[in-house]
């Protein structure tokens, strides 16, 4: 799909919350997937965090990042599986109003002609928290690289036709 390059570029303010009862920001090799793809892009990074696979904590993180101005998506990588401890979809479910069933359904649809029939355990999804755009994908590079390259780089930006997240922002 084309990118217009005679309509503006407007930087989107993401912040990247990883979930993981392992990771520290020095081995958060998919947050810094995220992160430099991101940046590389033109956006900014807003804020960044790491939070365990406990439901409450990502919710009060999701709800924090929602309530503040300075952000306007969030990209969650890590907690998506079919694990007892992989509740990232609950959380965010709790938290949106409404849900973007497209972006976990293409992203599977993506997924499926790299990882085959393994794929069906991702419980990618997206949504809406008031105004702020959240995405949930799974914690490996590999996941983080193919949403962003796949899905997220096109919708959060703003010259991409026929349509994109950015330009409907001001009207969630």
């Amino acid at each position: 799909m084309p990118v217009d390059e005679n309509r503006p570029f407007r930087p989107v303010r993401i912040a990247v919350l990883t979930i993981s009862d392992t990771r520290t920001p020095a081995e958060d090799r998919s947050g810094d997937t995220l992160v430099q793809r991101l940046t590389e892009a033109g956006h900014v990074l807003a804020a960044r965090d790491i939070v365990t696979d406990d439901r409450a904590l990502i919710e009060a993180r999701l709800r924090a990042f929602a309530a503040d101005p300075a952000v306007e998506v969030v990209i969650t990588t890590g907690g998506t599986g079919i694990t007892r401890r992989d509740v990232t979809p609950e959380a965010v479910r709790a938290v949106i109003d409404k849900e973007i069933e497209g972006f976990g359904e293409l992203f599977r649809w993506l997924s499926h002609a790299k990882i085959g029939t393994s794929t069906i355990q991702s419980r990618a999804l997206a949504g809406i928290a008031g105004t702020t755009l959240i995405f949930a994908v799974p914690g490996s590079p590999s996941a983080c690289r193919d949403a962003w390259d796949d899905i997220l780089k096109s919708q959060l930006d703003s010259r991409f036709r026929p349509c994109n997240f950015v330009e409907l922002m001001d009207r969630f």
